[in-house]
Parts: C-alpha cells; structure tokens; sequence
C-alpha cells in the first residue's frame, strides 16, 4: 500500500485558479489522519508553498514541503530546515552574464529575497507571473549580482518558450557540469545547484522517514516533475501534463481542473 504521496502544484494539485478544490482538500486530510503522509513538491519558494501546507494541515499530520525544485525540503510540522542546497556564489555573475545579452528580446532573471523577487532585466510578463503565483512584490535593480548577496537555491530565467530555448542551450553548453538547467515551464528556466531535482531531494526524504520509493506516488504535469515521476512507485501524470511527462508516467490522471489528484486518491490510498 502507497504510504506517502507527492504532489506538484501548479497544473497539479491547484486548478486553473490557483485553488485547492473542496474535495480534494478534504480527500488530503482525510489520508493523512489514517497515517499517510502528504509532500508538496514544487519549483516555488517557500513563501509560495507554505499557505497551501497550511490549508492541507501539514503542520498537524507532518507533512513536508520541497521548495525550489528540492534544493530545500521543510518539515512542516517543526518548521525545521531538513536539506539546503544554495547556488555558488559566483553562479549570479556568471549566469547573468548570459541572460543580459538577450535583454532586447524580452529575458529576465528572478532572484529571490526573503520579502521580494529580483528582477534582473526587466519585469516582463513573465517574471509577473511568478510574482503573482508567489503573491510576492517583485522589484527591477540596475546591478543583478550586486543585490543577489543572500544565497540563492535557484534563479530563474522568463521570456517566451522560444528565447528559452535558445537560452538554455547557451547555457547548458557552458555549465552543463557546474550546474543544473532545464523548463519547469516553457517560459520558465530553472538554474539550479549540481545534482538537485525533485527526484534527489525525495531520496533523501524517504531515507530520513525510512521508506522506500516502491511505498511513494509522485504525481505532476511540468518537465521539473518528470524526475521525481520516474522515481516513484506509481509516477502519474497529469492529463493536462506536457507530452514528455504523459510518457514517462505510470498512470495518467484526470486533469487539474477535474480533481485529479482525488481521482488518484480513491483509486490507490483509500484501504
């Protein structure tokens, strides 16, 4: 039987307006007051995660967040920080370096403070989104490096899905090996420390909890998923997931609009 389940959030676990549905919100309590336990696992900050743990009731049952794609896991119920891992020092210079020569052809680069976003370039449509999805301010700065002095477990990269790419092969070329790059959305590029994923962080996890990832579901719709969708027991994508996810999975879902993650729920946690 499926011990824990974990769950990404935009696409995933929120429908098309950001909300956790009745239903499956109650489905969720409900398996975690018979012993299972609940992991939200997403490309988000903290501060981005945190009030929909807090809807779910993580804190009670001891749950756990993954923030920024796994660089930084949470447990919930202690609010203790179990597993960091933040960008070198001298990722901001380098990676910005990059970015700012795609500037006229509408690139940004987010890094993110304790209170607020850092626009790099310019707040582009974007870089908004991520704001709003956060409910987060985000502010412009001239010297991206110069106010990025906290550390950072990741930056990220908007523009249109196209400059992305672009981006990312330039990227990826030159720190292939210092670093991991890849979509969380198309118009989303994560820059992240070497060898973290989702799928790495909940090998941790699972280790730390004493469970095996035949014990786990994963489920997500986003190519940051895709990981962690390999991993797992049952990896499920999904139906509104990007076609590379939908072939990795074990089990395609219902879509995020339709209670995906319920119909999950009744058919592989509910004894």
């Amino acid at each position: 039987m499926y011990q824990i389940i974990v769950l990404d959030l935009d696409g995933t676990l929120t429908n098309s307006n950001k909300e956790i549905s009745p239903a499956t919100k109650d489905a969720l309590i409900e398996i975690q007051q018979n012993g299972k336990k609940v992991v939200l696992a997403s490309g988000r900050p903290p501060c981005g995660i945190l009030p929909l743990a807090d809807e779910l009731r993580l804190d009670t049952y001891g749950g756990y967040i993954l923030s920024f794609n796994g660089a930084r896991i949470i447990d919930c119920s202690t609010n203790e920080v179990i597993y960091n891992r933040t960008l070198p020092p001298e990722t901001a210079e380098y990676v910005f370096r990059v970015v700012e020569k795609y500037k006229d052809q509408g690139a940004d680069i987010i890094g993110y403070a304790n209170d607020y976003f850092i626009s790099g370039l310019q707040i582009t449509e974007y870089s908004k989104k991520e704001a709003l999805i956060n409910k987060k301010p985000i502010r412009s700065v001239i010297d991206f490096p110069a106010h990025v002095t906290a550390p950072n477990n990741k930056f990220l990269i908007t523009g249109a899905p196209a400059l992305i790419q672009t981006i990312k092969e330039e990227l990826f070329k030159i720190y292939r090996s210092a670093l991991n790059i890849y979509c969380s959305e198309p118009y989303f590029l994560e820059v992240m420390p070497k060898n973290v994923d989702k799928a790495n962080s909940l090998q941790k996890l699972l280790s730390s909890l004493g469970l095996t990832s035949d014990r786990m579901i994963c489920c997500g719709d986003g190519f940051n998923d895709i990981s962690m969708i390999e991993y797992a027991g049952l990896g499920v994508a999904m139906a509104n997931a990007q076609p590379d996810v939908i072939e990795k999975a074990d089990f395609i879902t219902k879509s995020n609009d339709e209670d995906g993650i319920l119909y999950v729920i009744n058919h592989f946690m509910r004894e």
